[in-house]
């Protein structure tokens, strides 16, 4: 049986030993500097751990069949398991809990998503936020995000 985990080949096991405190060093870094920077990220990441989002998300994939909307909105198919406010939680706090505001979204869909939310609202880490209206249409947003 092999104990896990393992990072390294067996050449190179003896730096694991190194490996495993770093690693645990950067995800407590993460999770106190970037994840919850503030009161208003706490909250947002806190939410994603309610049973009120586990049953919305649910909700929406099965409505929506696991298919990524953006990707539909281009004709294509795209199964995935990943729901996402279409309006981010940042911009429209009020609408966190609306089925109105979720879609499915994919990994690739999802980063270009991020980048353009980014850009548009001016949200994440160290970006200032832009007063524009926002935008509630995932096939808008599908354009928009992929000019």
């Amino acid at each position: 049986m092999v104990n896990l985990p393992k990072h390294y080949c067996k050449q190179h096991s003896n730096q694991e030993r190194e490996y495993v405190p770093r690693d645990k060093q950067s995800v407590h870094r993460y999770n106190t500097v970037t994840r919850n920077r503030d009161d208003n990220k706490r909250q947002q990441y806190n939410f994603y751990r309610t049973r009120q989002w586990v049953y919305l998300r649910q909700q929406v994939l099965d409505e929506q069949h696991y298919l990524c909307q953006y990707c539909r909105a281009d004709g294509r198919v795209t199964q995935c398991k990943t729901v996402d406010h279409v309006v981010p939680m940042e911009v429209a706090p009020d609408d966190k809990s609306s089925v109105d505001n979720l879609a499915v979204i994919c990994s690739r869909c999802h980063n270009i998503k991020t980048r353009w939310e980014q850009s548009y609202y001016g949200t994440g880490k160290d970006n200032q936020r832009k007063h524009v209206s926002p935008v509630r249409s995932v096939a808008m947003i599908n354009k928009m995000m992929n000019k």
